[in-house]
């Protein structure tokens, strides 16, 4: 049987009347004085308007030895802009700012921010193309998604139209193979073929026109045939020929009637007839980056209390870089991908933190590594009780070793024992007391901490945080989680996210910012490649399910959550009376809802006790050395392991987009599956960790990939069970099984 790689076929060697010019990304502006050249067009006269210069972010300074944020051309306005529009309308062939060319293309979905930012993606993640595409009057259009690769080269996806027709929607399936900076487009086409074919079989029902369409019809099959010779695909080839043959006004109708309804000749016809009034859409940046940005399993701990002991004088002794490879080697046992550390930095002694958050420590009281900065150094120094930076190369060596990345903790605060306070004193905000301003949520202090003042001096303190982050990646760090970027400028953070990407497109940032969902979602758009969520707080079936639709379906090409289940920060209400089923639904749900997924050291053991009338610990790390016995009863280390091999071996688990809701009556019984490929994974788990329930499940088959009557054996990788499912099944969890994590084998007869 022959096959046509739509994927790969250009449509500027189709034979079209209309010839095309490659879509080029746009490229980035060496230099505010060198705008961005716009992508050509296709049919583009010679006066096409240029970019308009591009606005730097407000007090965002460029060094001149650094490429500047790429941006999407400027809109005109007032009479120039009006000229403009007139003009693009006065040029045949070519799309007006708008968007509705000769062939209209409207309403290109995802988009962000009207173009003007990228679309983000991970090498081969496949996700959804949908637009309104139509022409006057009755010719049949088509349409196809275009992915334009670093290089220049463009794969060619054909977009298919979905019900309800009249709404004229088109829709795609994408994905791209390699990391770089890609864009898409939309186009959309008169569509020869399918307009003859319409017409034919309509007239050769009716008996009429017999000659005229089967003229028409070998006019249209000789372009198919030079297009298809050009490629060399054989079998097409002898399709066409066999119907040219027999396309002859002799025939009865309903024999050729038959002729231009076999399969083989439809498929040649589709891939191979002209393609005319070719119209394509502005290109939209796409970022493709490396899989980690999206897929990965967390687990966070304080070198500190790794090792840390109380010595022959009843003083504490910090643990080291050195004490901590046990947890890195528990770590990678347990299948995690990343370690995350807080900050490793000198802490400074003014004002600092006591246990539980108090203003009077013991003298031997650590302070919270957030507090950044002492005499010995701020955020380019490691606390001298850790160790010294050979000692930190060698624990990143050998995380590297275990297959584990090092995630280090990226916080833009200062104490006020930090070098910056008497060497940069404009980095910071003055009262009028003359005091410099500590941090406050009113009623919460912090005055062991300096916020940062972007806006006194941006050129310098920006400089000074691309230089940290890039003395840390020459130490092998490539991942950041940063501390409150919400409470920073987005313009900052656009501007440095970039500088980073072009640098070092390999480093990966997670945004820990709960807060609004317009600021999460600001962040996501300029550069953070993941961000917390709010996962922690929901625990209701409808709560699940909505969110699970959003991150999923609305949200998913600008924000990829990370789903922790509890941080130093937060002690869920959910988990406060220490049950261990409540700990297992919770890791079940964040390891298979979220392509990555969280936790916090102590988790693994139902850690649990809160500060009264508090979402925190009691006796929080934050403030006091920690070690912990891991052995100890209750455990749920063996499930976390369990789950993380489970994630590894299923693509499924490893995508956000293609996540399905499925329907069960009762409560506390959520249902959802997720599928890459022929991967297809089913999760029904209880959301009561004291109660035993059951409950009827129904199915979604077409989303399964199933008909609506298949029968199909699924295998659980919870427990090894087997069991034959249909379009309805029926489920029976209790505390110490609290889930299903299903994977659908095969259909049976």
């Amino acid at each position: 049987m022959w096959r046509i790689n739509r994927q790969d076929r250009r449509h500027d060697e189709n034979g079209s009347d209309d010839k095309e010019v490659p879509v080029t990304p746009p490229a980035l502006k060496l230099s505010a004085a060198e705008p961005s050249p716009e992508p050509v067009s296709p049919a583009a006269p010679d006066n096409s308007s240029e970019s308009a210069p591009t606005p730097q972010p407000s007090l965002s300074p460029e060094p001149p030895e650094s490429q500047a944020p790429r941006h999407a051309a400027g809109h005109a306005s007032g009479g120039e802009g009006l000229t403009e529009v007139m003009s693009a309308i006065d040029s045949p062939g070519r799309p007006p700012l708008r968007g509705f060319g000769r062939i209209p293309v409207h309403n290109v979905h995802p988009e962000v921010e009207g173009g003007h930012l990228p679309i983000y993606s991970v090498v081969d993640e496949e996700f959804e193309v949908t637009a309104n595409v139509f022409r006057e009057g009755h010719d049949a259009v088509g349409a196809s998604v275009v992915l334009t690769d670093p290089e220049g080269n463009r794969h060619v996806t054909d977009m298919h139209q979905v019900e309800p027709w009249g709404l004229d929607i088109w829709k795609a399936q994408v994905c791209a193979d390699i990391e770089g900076d890609w864009t898409m487009h939309v186009e959309g086409w008169s569509d020869t073929w399918g307009t003859w074919h319409h017409n034919a079989d309509a007239k050769l029902a009716a008996a009429i026109d017999v000659e005229l369409v089967c003229a028409e019809g070998h006019a249209l099959m000789s372009k198919a045939v030079k297009h298809a010779e050009q490629t060399g695909d054989i079998d097409a080839l002898t399709a066409l020929r066999e119907a040219d043959a027999n396309l002859t006004p002799d025939r009865a109708p309903d024999s050729l009637r038959q002729v231009i309804n076999a399969y083989a000749f439809c498929e040649a016809m589709r891939a191979y007839a002209p393609r005319t009034l070719t119209s394509p859409t502005a290109p939209t940046p796409l970022r493709v980056e490396r899989r980690r940005a999206l897929y990965g399993s967390w687990y966070e701990f304080f070198p500190r209390s790794q090792g840390a002991h109380i010595d022959a004088d009843g003083r504490w002794v910090s643990g080291t870089f050195d004490s901590s490879w046990e947890r890195l080697n528990a770590a990678a046992t347990m299948g995690f991908d990343v370690v995350y550390l807080p900050p490793i930095h000198p802490i400074g002694t003014a004002f600092r933190k006591g246990k539980d958050n108090t203003l009077a420590p013991a003298s031997d009281d650590p302070g919270s590594p957030w507090a950044i900065g002492s005499p010995d150094g701020g955020h380019d120094a490691i606390h001298p009780d850790l160790g010294t930076f050979d000692d930190f190369d060698r624990f990143v060596a050998h995380a590297h070793d275990l297959g584990l990345e090092v995630a280090l903790d990226f916080a833009l605060q200062a104490s006020p024992d930090h070098p910056w306070v008497l060497q940069h004193p404009e980095w910071f905000t003055t009262r009028v007391d003359g005091t410099i301003a500590y941090a406050e949520n009113p009623p919460k202090k912090y005055q062991d901490i300096y916020p940062i003042n972007f806006d006194n001096d941006p050129d310098g303190i920006y400089q000074e945080c691309l230089r940290l982050l890039e003395l840390w990646i020459s130490h092998g760090v490539t991942i950041f989680r940063v501390d409150n970027p919400h409470t920073k400028p987005v313009n900052f953070w656009a501007w440095l996210m970039e500088q980073v990407h072009r640098r070092h497109p390999e480093v990966i940032f997670l945004a820990e910012a709960f807060t609004r969902p317009e600021m999460m979602a600001a962040l996501a758009k300029v550069g953070f490649q993941q961000g917390y969520s709010y996962f922690t707080w929901r625990t209701a079936k409808w709560e699940l399910e909505a969110y699970l639709d959003e991150i999923s379906h609305q949200t998913s090409h600008f924000y990829r959550p990370n789903f922790f289940v509890n941080t130093p920060d937060i002690n869920p209400i959910y988990l406060n009376n220490g049950n261990p089923a409540g700990f297992a639904i919770r890791a079940i749900l964040a390891a298979t809802m979220s392509p990555s997924w969280g936790m916090y050291s102590g988790f693994e053991i139902c850690e649990h006790e809160p500060l009264p009338g508090r979402e925190e610990y009691a006796h929080s790390e934050k403030y006091e050395y920690r070690p912990r016995d891991y052995d100890s009863d209750p455990n749920i280390t063996l499930l976390v392991t369990r789950l993380n091999e489970i994630r590894r071996a299923h693509p499924a688990l490893q995508q956000l987009r293609d996540t399905t809701i499925h329907h069960a009556p009762h409560d506390d019984v959520f249902v959802f599956s997720k599928k890459a490929g022929d991967d297809v994974v089913i999760v029904v788990i209880s959301l009561d960790p004291v109660w035993g329930v059951e409950s009827q499940i129904m199915l979604d088959m077409a989303a399964l990939g199933l008909d609506h009557d298949d029968i199909f054996a699924v295998h659980d990788e919870l427990t090894g069970a087997d069991f034959t499912w249909g379009q309805q099944a029926f489920v029976r969890l209790y505390p110490a099984q609290p889930a299903h994590i299903l994977h659908v084998r095969k259909t049976t007869p």
